[in-house]
């Protein structure tokens, strides 16, 4: 088993989870505004994502896909449409927080009130429905996941990206749950929702973009 290997991708994951982006926000929004199970759900969905790109990408699954014009144009209607409705459900939320008072009872803060379930979907499909994170993982692996690498290794690889994962996350929706911090983050509210929406709106929009410059590439070498 190779320890430096295991020990190189557990930091770049560890630097990569620490990033802002669409994952590290829906955990915010979640665990500042819904339920601590709803929260910690979200978690778990996004770290049964990042095994399952684990998975696919030792496989050479996702590679397939990254080399398939079509399957990965696909991949990347679904990921850019997935993130535009996430985002623009946020930018919605945050307009209406602004145009109607956060009620509140004591001091328990008026949750939403999405179920685990809901928390855990939104979780799961926001990181796998990501082509940024899909090819995250094949550049990871492709780069260091050689042929030699012993399936130990893999198997202790993909362990590590799943607890990792599982740790980070879960430790945020613990944190920012708690009644007394989602009290005191309630007017804050609004600008996390506007925030995490314009991220996921801009993630979509560069999916999108990346898209099309693919496809006028294709169009250009095909004439």
């Amino acid at each position: 088993m190779n320890i430096e290997l295991l020990l190189s991708l557990a930091i770049i994951h560890a630097v990569a989870l620490a990033s802002p982006g669409p994952d590290f926000a829906l955990v915010v929004k979640l665990a500042s505004q819904e339920s601590r199970n709803t929260a910690i759900a979200s978690a778990v969905g996004i770290s049964i994502a990042i095994l399952i790109h684990t998975v696919l990408s030792l496989t050479g699954v996702s590679l397939v896909i990254k080399s398939s014009q079509t399957l990965y144009m696909i991949v990347q209607m679904m990921g850019a449409s997935y993130l535009a409705w996430m985002g623009f459900g946020a930018v919605k939320g945050a307009l209406q927080h602004w145009k109607a008072k956060v009620s509140v009872d004591g001091n328990q803060l008026k949750l939403n009130q999405l179920t685990p379930t809901q928390g855990f979907m939104r979780g799961l499909w926001t990181n796998l429905l990501n082509p940024k994170c899909m090819v995250f993982f094949i550049i990871l692996f492709s780069a260091m996941i050689t042929p030699d690498v012993s399936l130990m290794t893999k198997l202790v690889a993909t362990v590590i990206m799943l607890v990792l994962s599982l740790i980070w996350f879960v430790f945020i929706a613990l944190i920012l749950s708690k009644p007394a911090v989602q009290t005191r983050v309630q007017k804050a509210a609004p600008a996390i929702n506007l925030v995490t929406g314009l991220l996921f709106m801009t993630v979509s929009s560069a999916i999108i973009y990346n898209l099309l410059e693919g496809v006028m590439v294709f169009s250009e070498t095909t004439i």
